[in-house]
């Protein structure tokens, strides 16, 4: 009998689901300083954590985001004046290190054409990972953005916030035209979808 409650015991916990365990936290100020570990719901198998930088003129802003996600990709991505870091795991608390700042990228060599609101002419200079040139349209305004972006990036396919996204492979291979509305308007629908991610 005490060997058929063991079993029974073990099979009961073998086969009762585990909820992951993450950091939460959105350091608008740069810093995740204050971040807490959240139990994340059934459906979500990641831990991510993210850096957005965006710089308008002489103004920088720095995000640092941290959280469960149902699906979330390691890589990074730069659109001129929006650059974004994002990592993935799948294990307890593993999202502890804050995401690196995409600007301490190494360049790689790629170039690709990136969008500033006037021209979309201009040439960006790769780095870390991004071994992709990346066009897409945004969802809520219509504008295009350009810019460097990780493989990964461009192979995910939950993006609430852009549209009709196509990568390539090659120098500036992502096209140069002429835009005429303004590219800070798109920003704020891309930092929803970066914190989507």
């Amino acid at each position: 009998m005490d060997l058929q409650n063991s079993l029974f015991l073990l099979l009961a916990f073998v086969t009762t689901g585990h909820s992951l365990s993450c950091y939460k936290c959105t350091g608008m100020t740069g810093s995740c300083a204050g971040q807490t570990e959240t139990t994340c719901p059934i459906e979500a198998s990641n831990c991510q954590s993210a850096t957005m930088v965006t710089q308008v003129g002489g103004v920088t802003t720095k995000v640092k985001v941290k959280d469960c996600s149902t699906d979330c990709t390691t890589g990074s991505m730069n659109l001129g004046i929006l650059m974004m870091s994002s990592e993935c795991c799948s294990s307890d608390r593993c999202n502890v290190q804050d995401t690196p700042d995409p600007r301490t990228s190494t360049p790689n060599g790629n170039t690709c054409y990136y969008c500033d609101g006037n021209s979309c002419s201009n040439v960006l200079k790769c780095s870390g990972s991004e071994d992709r040139c990346i066009k897409a349209t945004g969802a809520f305004v219509g504008h295009t953005v350009k810019g460097c972006a990780s493989k990964s990036i461009c192979d995910a396919t939950s993006f609430s916030s852009i549209q009709g996204i196509s990568c390539c492979s090659g120098n500036l291979c992502n096209g140069a035209k002429s835009v005429t509305q303004s590219f800070l308007i798109l920003c704020f629908p891309l930092i929803s979808f970066i914190l989507m991610l």
